[in-house]
């Protein structure tokens, strides 16, 4: 009787401990939604704010907040976006061809359960983007595994936005990617081995002898993982965490990859051809938001700079490197949304809804949650979503919790 008594009473701990914990977590959930709110109505718009609710751990929670915060960190203007693709755009393009077939190879990236049709038209949207974007920046050569990152925009901010994103990310975090040869990309990768040279001496020597090399890294930096991970809601984590970092962080992020598989790395045999087969395998359940901290830890403790003098890596060859710091004091100077919309005395054109889908009139929270079960049943698939919707308060987020 007494033992009956006990579990239940250990039961009925648990439940209740399960009980406070998720009210926690839903209380810091309610708190982030609030500080977002506040950054992106801040004048000029609180971007480091920004940057921290990104890195933290959940990240920016939803793609209805990624579509508002996602273009103030690359700061773009979401009532300035590029026009659709021309109909030529395609026409002579040197990259057609290539981009065509590796679309065409990306059906797993798009959701589960899509319709055909639903998907054909965004891969027809996705091979537009990319070719727009080329097109209009001739010093930009395309590499495979760039669809990897566009489609990743394009399911969570459409067409127009998606244009406007990869193009500076083009410019910026991608650019020594896109080069016209791979010494840029190889010179990313070869900041691998000294952070683990840094942080695990032994693990370092193994990889030397194994005579391993990076090239098991490349797919994971060069599509920040998009290719290699099976689960979306992963990849927006790590997007959020990236696009709120140093361009650098996406290599840090697989050393700790690396170094979280330690162990299975040093009972493995000691050859290129058996590490090369661990490593280039990523596990899909990792520990995301503690690979996360770590690898802001080692940023601190290992910066770029320390790290390239150590290795001998001459980081004047890095465009992307070279260019960071007048980029990130730019994105500083934003205005709000509701202070652009003013000035241009238009609607917000940032993405309009889907053609069977009406934009709701008024500000009805009920309104707007039905906007938001609308695209939450399309899923990230939505083309777009009413920005009505979007333009919330911090109450109303507080009550879809």
């Amino acid at each position: 009787m007494r033992k009956g008594r006990k579990q239940n009473s250990i039961g009925s701990n648990v439940t209740e401990n399960r009980k406070v914990k998720k009210q926690e977590h839903e209380s810091q959930k309610k708190q982030k939604l609030v500080q977002i709110h506040r950054a992106l109505n801040s004048d000029p718009v609180d971007i480091e704010s920004l940057r921290r609710a990104a890195v933290k751990e959940g990240g920016l929670l939803t793609d209805e907040i990624r579509r508002k915060v996602w273009p103030k960190l690359l700061s773009i203007n979401v009532y300035n976006l590029p026009a659709k693709p021309a109909k030529d755009v395609r026409e002579r393009h040197k990259d057609y061809n290539q981009v065509l077939m590796d679309v065409r190879r990306s059906m797993r990236r798009f959701p589960t359960g899509m319709r055909v049709e639903q998907r054909e038209v965004l891969q027809e949207q996705l091979i537009d983007i990319i070719l727009d974007v080329l097109r209009r920046n001739p010093q930009l050569h395309y590499y495979q595994g760039y669809h990897d990152i566009a489609v990743t925009f394009l399911l969570v901010v459409g067409e127009r936005m998606s244009i406007a994103m990869v193009e500076t990310l083009s410019k910026h975090h991608l650019r020594d990617f896109m080069d016209p040869t791979m010494d840029s990309t190889k010179h990313i990768l070869n900041y691998l081995m000294p952070i683990l040279e840094q942080v695990d001496p032994e693990l370092h020597s193994f990889m030397l002898r194994a005579e391993v090399g990076t090239i098991f890294a490349l797919s994971w930096l060069i599509t920040w993982y998009g290719h290699v991970l099976s689960e979306f809601r992963h990849v927006l984590r790590l997007y959020d965490f990236f696009l709120a970092s140093h361009p650098l962080m996406a290599i840090y992020f697989a050393a700790v990859i690396v170094l979280h598989r330690q162990e299975d790395v040093l009972s493995c045999d000691c050859d290129m051809a058996s590490v090369h087969h661990l490593l280039s395998s990523i596990p899909q359940n990792l520990p995301y938001e503690e690979l996360i901290g770590r690898a802001q830890e080692l940023f601190s403790l290992y910066p770029p700079a320390l790290l390239a003098r150590r290795a001998a890596l001459q980081s004047r060859h890095s465009i992307t490197l070279n260019c960071f710091e007048g980029f990130q004091l730019a994105t500083l100077h934003q205005r709000p949304d509701a202070i652009l919309r003013q000035q241009l005395h238009r609607p917000d054109p940032a993405l309009a809804p889907p053609p069977d889908v009406a934009t709701p009139s008024g500000s009805s929270p009920l309104v707007k949650a039905a906007v938001w079960g609308i695209s939450a049943t399309l899923g990230a698939a939505a083309l777009a979503v009413a920005q009505t919707a979007l333009e919330w308060a911090p109450e109303f987020l507080m009550q879809l919790f």
